[in-house]
């Protein structure tokens, strides 16, 4: 991954449209009869506007349900006329509507490598799970799964699960694995590194603000807090919908990688963004329990 130069653009906007990022305020002095409320777009609304007006690859949007505010995202290869009528939408819905800068490009983290292995590509194991026959199982991202239907624990080993579900792109990005010997061990752990292991004993939705921790092949084990949920992603391979946005970094092979508490609490499951583990970026994940949900499994 190569280094990419800021292009921070920031929003001006009035008072009401703080939370999410850091906003320019244009300072302004008005009497109580000049002044006028700012219209302000309900969330659903604006996403909707933002699905048929700006859904170009290299963009997002999230929500954050405390405030009602949504933040629009665009990458690095969002510009010229794309950027012009991106910012005209966002501006057009007036206040709790945000658009920023990010550095780098939207993109998927799989790449070939080691840790879960199909078709020269490497993504990460999320949890081990049991199926609704009583299966040991794995759940991935399900972008992983456009290398093969047969993925081994090691380079060029023996197939050890079958991909027998896979959403990508549309509603989610998530996959679920069976193991190919129903005696395999799959406890319900992430491995850490360096011997340690945090036991995953749920599954929940996630918060905006909570703190959340990240495993991937690539670059371990990673903090950082969910900023945004129900995100919309535009990756180049097509449009993902219900993300949760977070700052923790990630980068290629650390797809499908678990995202989860210190508590043990399974949040998401890695599916893309921008930026690298050296500069930061923004990184969407897959909701772990609809994930669950869709494939009829549970946490072991």
């Amino acid at each position: 991954m190569g280094k990419h130069h800021d292009d921070h653009r920031r929003v001006k906007v009035i008072a009401g449209a703080v939370g999410l990022v850091a906003v320019v305020i244009t300072a302004m002095t008005f009497t109580a009869s000049q002044a006028a409320p700012q219209q302000r777009t309900a969330p659903a609304q604006a996403t909707e506007t933002l699905r048929q007006k700006a859904s170009v690859p290299g963009t997002a949007w999230a929500v954050n349900p405390a405030t009602d505010e949504v933040l629009v995202t665009a990458d690095d290869t969002v510009t010229g006329a794309r950027w012009d009528n991106l910012k005209s939408t966002v501006d057009a819905m007036g206040a709790g509507v945000t658009l920023r800068r990010t550095t780098g490009t939207f993109r998927l983290f799989a790449e070939g490598g080691d840790a879960i292995f199909a078709g020269g590509s490497r993504c990460s194991l999320g949890f081990n799970v049991v199926t609704g026959d009583g299966r040991p199982g794995i759940l991935t991202a399900g972008h992983c799964t456009a290398a093969g239907r047969q993925f081994s624990l090691t380079p060029g080993g023996r197939a050890a699960a079958t991909v027998v579900d896979s959403t990508f792109p549309g509603n989610g990005d998530f996959a679920l694995l069976t193991y190919n010997d129903r005696g395999t061990a799959a406890p319900s752990e992430v491995d850490t590194g360096n011997g340690r292991r945090v036991r995953i004993q749920r599954a929940a939705e996630a918060r905006v603000g909570t703190q959340v921790q990240r495993m991937g092949s690539t670059t371990g084990l990673r903090a950082g807090r969910v900023t945004g949920l129900n995100a919309t992603v535009n990756y180049p391979e097509g449009r993902v919908t219900g993300l949760i946005q977070t700052t923790v970094c990630a980068e290629g092979g650390d797809s499908g990688g678990p995202l989860f508490t210190a508590g043990g609490t399974a949040i998401g499951l890695t599916s893309g963004g921008s930026g690298n583990c050296r500069t930061g970026g923004v990184t969407f994940f897959q909701p772990v329990t609809r994930a669950l949900a869709a494939v009829g499994a549970r946490i072991g």
